[in-house]
């Protein structure tokens, strides 16, 4: 009796050490990252361009002008794991810039919360130079994208509004981003994409990603650099849907179809930074 007893007595003991790492873990994770302190980028109109909108970021709230959220959980139909918030843990303004921040907790049901933050029914655009200055976040399993959808989505869904994704990257590709559009024929696996490798971790640094988007095409860049570019022609006798006005998302998914699982070494709380966004048109 009295062995029978140390052991139930060595079990509690290991449970309740448990409970405490765990705990501590769950507040660890929970703890937010300093975010880097960097000087304001300075707007450069291209020639031939006029700079019609922007937001650089730069005061103490997010601009309820120019951005509203997607809220909740569900998978967002990629299988992604995150439930999206309005909370300032999750999308907040600090040292001159939006911090999207995936963290690992319990909420509602899921186990991460991000944010999902859109200029629809604000700020909408046909046509133009959108371009943003960003640093996407490290880690297997996260999913940061700057795209855009066609302002009729809520008429029509989705593919047939059009989607331009100016710019998608997965953790368990550190050197890889893309640059991909879908529509009506040519959706999810189908969708027009170009793969644009580096020879660097892209985590590591910001980065400038834009399009350049008229009546007949659209040209992605990175850095300046145009490295794709569709036309009307590619996609045959299939609908364009591209000309029209769009609305640009931002948003930190975590998990899903694309990205995969989340990797045991990736690190919470997970932030991705938004310098600026700001739209040109000739």
């Amino acid at each position: 009796m009295r062995t029978l007893l140390s052991h139930f007595s060595l079990l509690a003991l290991v449970i309740i050490s448990l409970g405490v790492i765990s705990t501590a873990f769950a507040q660890e994770q929970s703890t937010p990252e300093p975010t880097p302190v960097i000087e304001p980028t300075a707007i450069v109109v291209p020639e031939g361009w006029n700079l019609i909108w922007h937001d650089e970021f730069d005061g103490d709230t997010i601009d309820t002008a120019n951005w509203t959220y997607d809220l909740g959980a569900g998978g967002w139909g990629n299988g992604e794991a995150e439930h999206y918030t309005d909370r300032p843990e999750n999308a907040r303004l600090e040292n001159g810039m939006l911090v999207i921040e995936a963290r690992q907790e319990q909420y509602r049901g899921s186990y991460y919360t991000s944010a999902r933050l859109k200029t629809q029914g604000l700020q909408e655009f046909q046509y133009g130079r959108v371009e943003a200055r960003l640093k996407v976040p490290a880690g297997r399993g996260l999913w940061p994208a700057f795209w855009m959808l066609g302002s009729n989505f809520e008429e029509v869904g989705w593919p047939d509004c059009g989607e331009i994704d100016i710019m998608e990257y997965i953790g368990r590709e550190p050197d890889l981003i893309l640059g991909t559009f879908h529509g009506p024929g040519f959706a999810g696996a189908l969708g027009l994409s170009k793969w644009n490798r580096q020879d660097y971790d892209i985590a590591d640094d910001f980065h400038t990603y834009a399009i350049e988007w008229d009546e007949d095409q659209i040209t992605w860049f990175y850095d300046g650099v145009a490295y794709s570019t569709y036309t009307r022609s590619d996609i045959g006798d299939r609908e364009w849907v591209f000309d029209q006005p769009f609305f640009i998302i931002l948003n930190l998914a975590v998990g899903g179809t694309l990205p995969g699982p989340v990797g045991l070494d990736t690190v919470f709380p997970a932030q991705y930074l938004v310098d600026y966004v700001r739209v040109f048109q000739k």
